[in-house]
């Protein structure tokens, strides 16, 4: 049995809205349930002769409907259960749907780990290439080309002679202004040819590749259609552009673009598998573990990715889902750690190993970084989404390569002279999370040795700041606002681009500076009351490496609104577990903060931004409208186009569809009862006639179209008939017009409506559909109320039958309606606000 021609399987969760006087025509068999058909029983069922392909699939950019693609899985679950005993091979394949959910993300671990592995070390060697290159081996990066070398010394670890610069190779000059400007240039060079190959790939095979994916893949795993999107060709696009678009120096991270690529993996290896090829709702399941993989590679981080899927992403995430997410995890770990990119045999991207205790005065500090880290998140979505929203509205935005093209000059431009910005931003991380040792020999580490140290121990004593740290510190700030600026002119343009990293490095470099001063400030003031418990004269008392641990923490906590997740990833990435409570409290505050100016993160914004239907459920409903005030048609419109269910012509059904660009048509008893029967869908009819006319003799415009039961009696000379039962929708979920706005949009989010139907005593009123439902919401947020209710709205709402002047008053859907010269009987009116496409 064919679950999507049920005509019983419900589009919209069902609800007892059918007229007790049509009950007995059910059958026995029917089963009516409270609030979302979801047990309905399907026995009695009026199927066409075989199932029409197509029926049951969506168009682009339209939405899915939850309820209707699980009872999909249960029928198919169910069937397949009732087989698996009759032969060995019903048996074999009853296993293979049971193991093609731990298959799917077996595979898309595997090769979330492989390709996130090739393009670490990809992004590295080319990144490296703006500098120089291995004449020993050409694949080899800075780092590794030096590996082998004797003649490194340990100040100076990073020169070896196999490694050449672009002066020594072209003017042979290592040393002076000639070979600084040499260097300059072919610096800016490879960073404008690696920026052009990106954005030009990405506009001509793929512009589905560009930005960071997350936006999209939420409003896809909460049922949104975007086709392509996670297809074949924008996975090969994504994963070569992310390397070039690292390597070109701009403010961009490849950890949001590697969500998107294994969410690609996850949809490509979907389709080897029937369960989740046919069904939307089920291959959102692999999504989710999907992008649990993403974050895995991304990171290092197993645990924080699962959590990240469950808090940021996911719009369903049932116990299963949980289970696979982090086996997809635990597998993409161990394949990124068997390739080992990094070349330190660790899965984390920024070890650190501190040897100091956090003290109970450092939460002060900590929760300044917090603060610092919301006002920075509050700041960087309003002016990313502005600059955004200018993109889309003026001529700036018709030319992506020229843009990406200014952009990827000003950052090359300006980034080379401070060592600081110049470096490989998540290798700048890497230096700012350490701590000064006595092997380190950065100049943030250069401080004033006042002891005569006869040996080398790991807690090296506060000591005072020397010129190499003064200096770090100014090229510090310079980097900081290098950062901030560049970071909202870069993110949205059409390059793969990720967010983590830049408001990791922003937080860092914050958070270091705040470190190191407050390290010098209990080195010249111990005796102070906070320093005096703890900082006593020779005691390693501040670790700067953690100040600016907690400002990433903080900065990427107030871009992204994320929490517990955020700090699973950090501890993660670092290692540093013993420092969970400054995170924690880092991250709360910059949360509070950046939602004291507003509660959307990044994503939600760049949703929104973008027109994506997106209902989220972390926004609080607290309006008092009705759905009578939402739904649709408004007084103002044509009347609610329908169908009826037994005296409808072909020729009439293809006018309604080609007069209007609804998705679907409530069907009704007839013009005079109005009682509902079902919802029918568009794309449905259309599939459904066309292939009627094909398959079927005697289907022509005036053949008359059915959807009850029994077709009517017909003149034997009239067309053979068309009975369309079997698509249509017999349990649509529906409110009456007093249910609260509340509970409407409540609803929608936990059962993934497209639409519902607004009766009174049985009898359609409108209807109201997520589209609806998202304007409404903007409108509140506008503060602009849509036609509040008076007090006595719910007292007194349908006006008599006739009116003051003994006239039958006008009807509208069978409700009688106040005329149009009784304006001021206002608290009488049926409220039928203004339409939009359903």
């Amino acid at each position: 049995m064919d679950a999507s021609s049920d005509p019983y399987l419900p589009y919209d969760g069902g609800g007892d809205n059918i007229p007790l006087r049509e009950l007995h025509k059910r059958g026995t068999h029917y089963t009516m349930t409270n609030g979302g058909s979801i047990n309905s029983s399907t026995h009695l069922l009026d199927l066409l002769d075989e199932p029409i392909p197509g029926v049951g699939t969506y168009d682009d950019f339209h939405t899915i409907d939850w309820v209707r693609e699980k009872c999909k899985d249960r029928e198919r679950h169910r069937r397949i259960n009732s087989k698996k005993k009759e032969s060995a091979w019903e048996m074999t394949k009853s296993l293979y749907d049971a193991w093609s959910g731990w298959l799917v993300v077996t595979l898309t671990g595997l090769a979330s780990g492989a390709l996130a592995g090739l393009i670490d070390i990809a992004a590295d060697w080319m990144t490296d290439l703006k500098e120089g290159i291995c004449l020993s081996a050409l694949w080899y990066n800075h780092e590794q080309c030096c590996w082998g070398s004797n003649e490194t010394t340990f100040e100076e670890r990073d020169k070896c002679p196999q490694w050449k610069t672009w002066a020594e190779l072209i003017i042979g000059q290592a040393e002076g202004p000639g070979s600084y400007i040499m260097n300059y240039i072919m610096y800016i060079f490879w960073a404008l040819s690696f920026a052009f190959l990106a954005v030009s790939l990405v506009k001509v095979f793929a512009p589905y590749a560009c930005g960071s994916g997350i936006p999209e893949i939420k409003t896809i795993l909460s049922g949104f259609i975007i086709r392509g999107y996670l297809g074949k060709w924008t996975l090969m696009i994504k994963t070569i552009t992310l390397v070039l678009a690292v390597a070109s120096g701009l403010s961009l991270g490849k950890e949001g673009p590697l969500v998107h690529v294994a969410c690609c993996c996850g949809n490509i290896f979907s389709y080897l598998f029937p369960k989740y090829s046919t069904n939307e709702a089920k291959k959102r399941e692999v999504l989710s573990a999907a992008s649990a993989a993403g974050v895995s590679v991304a990171f290092g981080a197993p645990i924080g990715g699962v959590l990240f899927s469950l808090e940021e992403v996911s719009y369903y995430f049932p116990l299963k889902t949980l289970w696979r997410s982090f086996f997809a995890a635990l597998v993409a770990a161990f394949v990124l750690r068997s390739i080992n990119p990094f070349g330190n045999s660790r899965l984390v991207l920024f070890y650190v190993e501190y040897h100091t205790p956090w003290y109970l005065f450092e939460l002060f500090p900590f929760i300044l970084l917090g603060v610092f880290g919301g006002l920075w998140g509050a700041f960087f979505i309003r002016a990313n989404i502005a600059w955004c929203r200018r993109r889309k509205s003026t001529k700036f935005g018709k030319y992506p390569v020229l843009e990406v093209i200014i952009v990827a000059a000003i950052t090359a431009v300006i980034a080379f002279p401070n060592p600081y910005t110049r470096l490989n931003t998540s290798e700048l991380i890497k230096e700012l999370f350490t701590d000064c040792g006595p092997l380190e020999s950065s100049s943030l580490c250069d401080y004033r040795n006042d002891m005569n140290a006869s040996k080398i121990v790991d807690d090296i004593p506060d000591r005072p700041a020397g010129v190499g740290v003064y200096s770090a510190i100014w090229q510090l700030c310079l980097a900081l606002i290098f950062k901030i600026i560049m970071t909202v002119f870069t993110f949205g343009i059409k390059v793969p681009s990720g967010l983590f990293i830049p408001s990791m490095a922003i937080g860092a470099i914050a958070g270091r500076i705040v470190g190191i001063a407050v390290e010098q400030l209990a080195y010249y003031h111990h005796d102070w009351f906070i320093f005096k418990e703890w900082c006593e004269v020779g005691a390693d008392c501040i670790t700067p490496g953690l100040y600016a641990m907690v400002g990433a923490a903080a900065c990427l906590g107030g871009v992204t609104r994320m929490t517990v997740s955020l700090v699973v990833i950090v501890f993660e990435l670092t290692g540093g577990l013993e420092y969970i409570v400054p995170l924690m409290a880092a991250v709360m505050t910059s949360k509070w903060v950046g939602d004291a100016f507003g509660r959307e993160g990044i994503y939600e914004a760049h949703i929104r931004l973008n027109g994506y239907p997106f209902l989220d459920a972390k926004e609080e409903f607290t309006h008092t409208t009705l759905a009578a005030d939402v739904m649709r048609p408004r007084r103002s419109d044509p009347p609610l186009a329908v169908l009826t269910q037994d005296n409808m012509t072909v020729d009439d059904i293809e006018n309604m569809i080609n007069e209007t660009s609804y998705n679907g048509f409530p069907v009704i008893m007839s013009k005079e009862s109005q009682r509902l029967v079902g919802f029918a869908l568009r794309r449905d009819l259309t599939i459904a006639i066309e292939s009627a006319r094909k398959k079927q003799e005697g289907i022509v415009g005036s053949s008359r179209v059915c959807f009850a039961q029994h077709t009517p009696s017909l003149p034997a000379e009239s067309p053979r008939p068309l009975k369309l039962r079997s698509i249509l929708d017999m349990s649509p979920f529906t409110v009456t017009d007093h249910t609260p706005m509340e509970i409407v949009v409540d609803i929608f989010r936990k059962l993934g409506l497209r639409q519902c139907l607004v009766t009174h005593n049985g009898i359609v009123l409108g209807i109201i559909t997520k589209k609806n439902i998202l304007e409404h919401l903007e409108q509140l947020k506008q503060h602009v109320e849509p036609l509040a209710p008076p007090w006595h709205y719910n007292k007194k709402r349908y006006p008599p039958s006739y009116g003051p002047d003994g006239k039958p008053r006008p009807r509208f859907n069978n409700v009688q309606l106040s005329s149009v010269d009784e304006r001021e009987e206002t608290e009488e009116e049926v409220r039928l606000l203004n339409s939009t496409i359903l």
